[in-house]
């Protein structure tokens, strides 16, 4: 596998609450009815009062001769109502943090229509999140606030998959993991198993307790994968946005601890590759950036835990001060995708990190893509179906050196579409990202 990979990228130079009852380290069961017990459809028409009595009487009825059906439609209620309100919760948090001002009224109304706009795609990925017995939602990982994983298993699970730890974006602000689920979906219809990881977002916690979070997740999933039907020999990580930042902080991280402490409870040698999609890797480069984009030099420093920490959390300058490539265990081959109209992080990002660490002798790669912003490749591109060339990358990776895998994914069925492309286009336009 490893040398199948190092001829793909040559050297240079040569806040849920989990399931009462669910421990931590064992799968969740599967939150489903038989085919048998599934509630039958009702017909809309006009009945009287007594005829509707009759029929509330019979299916209250049938509930209680199924009660393990209504425990599980009223566990995924609930389950929706919590998300909602921490949803709202975040965003609330977001306005307080950014104020009002005129340009980021302008840029919330964009993303209030950009949402709406959106909004079939989103209802029906929220639908398969919700009550598909493939994702076991808030699985607990640690024991801080939003130490939480949601997992997406592939429908034949019965051997060892490949799986891949997904950080998820969010302006360090309004992260959360079911912001993966497209993904997640994606990828599981591949025979992917993807843990979508939750963290603390700021100001609950600063940028030093995201990446303390997203290595304790990266760490579950390492030792624990195999309970779900993954390969614990095959681990991938993936970030988006942010989240590329923090799961890239924390792979580097991780790395320099590997050179002074024995206990460590995962190893990059675990890691078959990193996948960084519009992420960002200098934030010495970045701050003022942001600052013209809306989130202000002041609370982004406050992120960041200050200015004297930009460099800490750099991946880029971290490599780029390296004295030499053994200064730290050698990192797995880093695969970096970029729009190159992408306003929020500039495609640049990703190339100047690729250079710096290909001068240091590590394998990495960049592949940007031309017309495509901050969220067409992980939104506007998979709602809207057919091939994705992002997807199609990532799975090639993974899949290589298993033959029986990549003879499926050729003969893959295209994405259904989600949401047509009129109104697709159309948000793209008024896009804040």
């Amino acid at each position: 596998m490893q040398s199948d990979l190092t001829s793909r990228f040559p050297l240079p130079g040569a806040s849920e609450e989990p399931e009462k009852g669910t421990p931590a380290s064992l799968p969740s069961s599967p939150i489903s009815a038989d085919a048998s017990d599934e509630v039958p459809f009702l017909r809309r028409v006009p009945f009287s009062s007594r005829r509707r009595r009759a029929v509330s009487e019979s299916h209250i009825s049938y509930l209680s001769s199924h009660p393990n059906l209504r425990r599980s439609f009223s566990r995924e209620v609930g389950h929706a109502a919590a998300e909602t309100y921490l949803l709202t919760r975040l965003t609330l948090t977001l306005l307080r943090y950014l104020g009002v001002g005129y340009r980021w009224i302008t840029r919330f109304l964009s993303l209030v229509c950009y949402a709406t706009l959106l909004m079939p795609g989103f209802l029906q990925v929220g639908y398969y999140y919700f009550f598909s017995s493939q994702v076991r939602r808030s699985i607990i990982y640690g024991d801080q606030p939003r130490n939480r994983l949601d997992l997406y298993l592939p429908t034949d699970n019965s051997g060892s998959n490949p799986a891949v730890a997904f950080v998820t974006g969010g302006a360090w602000i309004i992260g959360y993991k079911a912001w993966g689920s497209l993904l997640g979906r994606r990828l599981a219809e591949r025979g992917i198993i993807v843990a979508c990881i939750d963290y603390r977002n700021f100001p609950q916690g600063t940028i030093s307790d995201m990446v303390k979070d997203a290595s304790e997740g990266i760490s579950f999933v390492c030792n624990n994968i195999s309970s779900y039907g993954g390969d614990p020999n095959r681990i991938y990580l993936m970030g988006q946005s942010a989240g590329a930042h923090i799961a890239a902080c924390a792979l580097v991280h991780q790395a320099i601890k590997e050179c002074g402490e024995n206990d460590i409870s995962w190893s990059v040698s675990q890691i078959k590759a990193y996948f960084g999609l519009s992420g960002g890797y200098n934030m010495l480069n970045l701050v003022d950036h942001f600052n013209r984009r809306g989130l202000y030099r002041s609370i982004f420093l406050s992120i960041m835990e200050g200015e004297q920490s930009l460099s800490h959390f750099s991946p880029e300058v971290i490599v780029t001060n390296m004295s030499g490539r053994f200064d730290f265990p050698p990192l797995p081959p880093i695969i970096l995708y970029h729009g190159m109209d992408d306003c929020s992080i500039p495609s640049d990002a990703s190339t100047a990190f690729a250079e710096a660490l290909q001068s240091k002798g590590f394998q990495a790669k960049v592949v940007l893509f031309e017309r495509k912003t901050h969220t067409d490749l992980f939104l506007q591109d998979p709602l809207r179906g057919g091939r994705d060339e992002l997807l199609e990358d990532i799975v090639s990776v993974i899949h290589t050196g298993d033959a029986a895998a990549l003879a499926r994914d050729a003969v893959a069925s295209p994405a259904r579409r989600l949401v047509p492309e009129m109104i697709l286009q159309l948000a793209r336009k008024i896009s804040p990202f």
